[in-house]
């Protein structure tokens, strides 16, 4: 049977691919610490349920295309409050970020179109744009100089004909990098004097850790027809099951075309929006205490890696990711080896290899990614079983 040439580029998920080693060591009596993936385990706020359990209408009927009355208020009530006042018709409710990122992709890139994406990123972009024909052009950053890439002349420099967009996560999965207002304000001129479409992936939004006030593309005026951000409550209400995203522009003719993959999907689960509404309603102080508890998980994380000779990381100012390099010759065949051969009095460690992502070969091949989303004690347990087993593979 022949396949589509455009999903034979794509790749089963490098972040879930140890699962089965996982299961297979768990069976045999160890304890793993997980690092690998980013599910919080902070709980999901209970007027989440609470909304579905209210909800009492006799038909769960197709929901509006482009999402719930409801919903679509709170968001925009959320965006108002952070200076960043959108209309109803500038959202579009998604199953989650994904979603929302491959209807933009779709709408955007044709065959080999490129997309210029700050690297490493979220693996799952690739699929993203492969599934449309188009490529990533990534703009190689390294963990030596902190993952910095919004320097104007490094990115107008890849900017070519084959150009459409510019794809950045912001704050950064897996780096944890944070742009400021000037920068996003740089990123968006040269959009504008490009033609290019300016995609902010902003579903970590809350999560920043130097005090500095919510920054958010959709605070930036005169760029409407640039601007596209993505949405989710995934990471921010800790509710990643409830799959609601969302696309907001104010490009009316994107959101149109949009609109003709909202409506050939039908619709978003009506009980998942319904649930979603009620988290948008949720108070300051559910942030203020879940981004209390991350700083003090990623500083006990930094604290940690310290003490391990060799490993190069930077400290990162948002989301819940820390990138470090360490002094193995292949982090893909350590994993293996943490999961298959070795533990430090029955537990072992997971995390995620970094060199899926990276475009450019040969990166990243030394590179984790670790997600601080479990309790203090157990993070510090992580790394020190890290640093034990990185003197052990060595010395083999």
């Amino acid at each position: 049977m022949k396949f589509s040439a455009k999903i034979e580029r794509c790749s089963l998920s490098p972040i879930r691919k140890f699962n089965p080693l996982a299961l297979e060591a768990e069976r045999a009596g160890k304890t793993i610490y997980h690092l690998n993936i980013g599910q919080p385990d902070v709980p999901t706020p209970k007027e989440y349920f609470d909304a579905i359990k209210n909800f009492s209408q006799e038909v769960l009927a197709y929901a509006p295309s482009p999402g719930i009355s409801e919903l679509l208020e709170a968001i925009k009530l959320y965006y108002e409050k952070i200076n960043a006042p959108i209309s109803i018709s500038d959202i579009l409710i998604s199953n989650g970020g994904s979603e929302a990122l491959m209807m933009v992709m779709s709408c955007i890139l044709d065959d080999n179109d490129e997309i210029l994406v700050p690297e490493p990123y979220y693996p799952n972009y690739s699929t993203f744009v492969n599934l449309t024909g188009g490529m990533i052009h990534p703009i190689t950053t390294t963990p030596e100089e902190g993952y910095k890439y919004a320097i104007k002349e490094r990115i107008e420099s890849q900017i070519n004909s084959h150009t459409r967009a510019i794809l950045f996560t912001n704050p950064g999965n897996p780096t944890g990098t944070v742009l400021t207002k000037d920068e996003l304000i740089m990123l968006a001129d040269i959009a504008k004097e490009h033609n290019l479409f300016l995609i902010g992936d902003e579903v970590y939004r809350e999560f920043v850790y130097n005090d500095e006030p919510l920054a958010s593309l959709l605070q930036l005026k005169g760029y409407d027809e640039n601007i596209v951000v993505i949405d989710s409550v995934s990471k921010r209400f800790s509710a990643c099951g409830a799959r609601i995203g969302c696309v907001i522009s104010r490009n009316e003719e994107l959101m149109n075309n949009i609109m003709k993959w909202c409506q050939a999907r039908l619709c978003v689960p009506t009980l998942d929006q319904i649930g979603a509404t009620a988290l948008y309603n949720v108070g300051p102080d559910y942030f203020d205490s879940v981004r209390k508890e991350y700083r003090n998980r990623k500083d006990a994380l930094i604290e940690e890696l310290k003490k391990i000779p060799g490993v190069v990381y930077s400290n990162p100012v948002g989301a819940f990711y820390v990138m470090a390099a360490l002094p193995v010759d292949d982090t893909d065949k350590f994993q293996y080896w943490l999961l298959q051969e070795w533990d430090d009095h029955g537990d072992t460690v997971m995390y995620s290899p970094a060199e899926s992502f990276y475009s450019t070969a040969g990166l990243g091949k030394n590179e984790i990614r670790m997600a601080y989303v479990i309790e203090v004690e157990k993070i510090r347990r992580s790394i020190e079983i890290l640093g034990n087993a990185i003197a052990a593979y060595n010395s083999k």
